[in-house]
């Protein structure tokens, strides 16, 4: 079972570690499954392994992901977050920090496991890491929110297996209303996915804060 109300574990350094390597491996794994050419035999041996590991992983588990703690600097303390959490092997990770004037920065390369046309990025994955990052940068103004509207302009194909620089910024809150924009930019600095999202902090948020 899971949701917000649940209560979290906080997983401190030298907890979150061994799990973040072993995130890593998995996402690992899931690259090699993609890619593999082995035989039908081999693929069904190495699945049955797969079971008996996963198994293992399953004889403890959490109501929910668990919270890390985490310095001033890095915002994003959810372990398990699909775009950023070190604890995800589904997440790339994008490993997103925020400046001192709000920027919120990573440069990251996404391998053929996030392909959409060929050689290309899913553009729906595009779309996380900017609703990602932008999301975070809605935060570092201090009235974060989620997500309300998320537009998205795709100027040209986004490369894999290149390095990729994803920036966002908040521009103005109103309100409850925070308002962001960003862009991903291939390796010879031409954006490729420009973006514009509205926040809104939802009203138990705010109760919640008082």
């Amino acid at each position: 079972m899971s949701g917000a109300m649940t209560e979290r574990h906080m997983l401190g350094e030298d907890e979150a570690a061994p799990l973040a390597g072993l995130a890593a491996r998995v996402r690992e794994l899931t690259e090699a499954a993609v890619l593999t050419g082995v035989d039908a035999g081999e693929a069904r041996a190495v699945a049955d392994e797969v079971a008996a590991l996963t198994a293992r992983l399953r004889a403890v588990r959490r109501d929910a992901p668990p919270f890390l703690v985490t310095d001033g600097h890095r915002m994003d303390r959810q372990g398990g977050n699909p775009v950023s959490g070190v604890l995800n092997p589904v997440a790339p990770p994008v490993d997103l920090d925020v400046t001192a004037d709000g920027i919120v920065r990573a440069e990251f390369t996404l391998s053929d496991v996030y392909e959409g046309p060929p050689s290309y990025v899913h553009g729906g994955v595009s779309a996380m890491v900017l609703d990602q990052a932008l999301g975070m940068a809605a935060a570092h103004t201090g009235t974060g929110g989620m997500t309300a509207t998320l537009e998205l302009r795709y100027r040209r194909p986004t490369p894999l297996g290149v390095p990729l620089t994803v920036e966002a910024k908040a521009s103005r809150v109103e309100g409850r209303k925070i308002y962001a924009s960003g862009t991903i930019a291939g390796p010879d600095g031409r954006v490729t996915v420009e973006a514009t999202a509205m926040f809104v902090t939802p009203q138990h948020f705010l109760v919640q804060e008082r």
